[in-house]
């Protein structure tokens, strides 16, 4: 397993915002080397997600009706989530989430579909940036472990990541920083 302390981000790239009213839609696209079976799988599958995901699952995301509880990085408690589309491996959708994976050549386009809080949409891009470097090296073999929450925030890869997002998006970059994350 490689390190996640030698793992330096790319530049902000991929990502847009929709507004609708006070409605924001954070839009981030990546392409993989891998088959959207594959990719359908670390999406919906617990024991990838928890390689990856910035939240655990307590079971599959991939049945429509399922319940299933997500305990995102650094929440005090699960969020009780019903998948309500799963197309595979195509379509993916519960909460404020939606997954789109388009057959690409030999691998996937991936669409993330995120509703988040006008005040967080760099930290989200920046989160969900690293959280798609760390899937994609998971799913070339090379995993270096979950990246997410406080500890992604630890990164200067990340404070670099959010600033570059809040100016791609015209927002301010969020002043507050937590404890954890100052220590770096």
């Amino acid at each position: 397993m490689m390190d996640g302390e030698h793992y330096t981000p790319g530049p902000a790239c991929g990502a847009q915002v929709r507004k609708d009213g006070e409605k924001w839609t954070l839009i981030l696209v990546r392409e993989l080397r891998h088959s959207p079976e594959k990719v359908w799988q670390a999406l919906t599958d617990p024991a990838h997600l928890r390689e990856w995901a910035p939240f655990v699952a307590d079971g599959s995301l991939g049945t429509v009706g399922s319940k299933v509880n997500l305990t995102w990085m650094g929440a005090p408690k699960p969020i009780e989530t019903t998948v309500t589309r799963a197309d595979a491996p195509r379509l993916l959708e519960y909460n404020d989430i939606r997954w789109e994976l388009e057959a690409l050549g030999g691998g996937t386009r991936l669409t993330l579909w995120h509703s988040i809080d006008r005040r967080f949409i760099s930290w989200g891009a920046a989160g969900w940036h690293i959280s798609f470097d760390v899937l994609e090296r998971l799913l070339n073999g090379i995993p270096i472990g979950r990246i997410a929450g406080v500890e992604a925030m630890k990164f200067g890869g990340w404070q670099r990541l959010n600033a570059e997002y809040a100016t791609q998006f015209g927002v301010e970059t969020p002043k507050w920083t937590p404890r954890a994350a100052q220590k770096s």
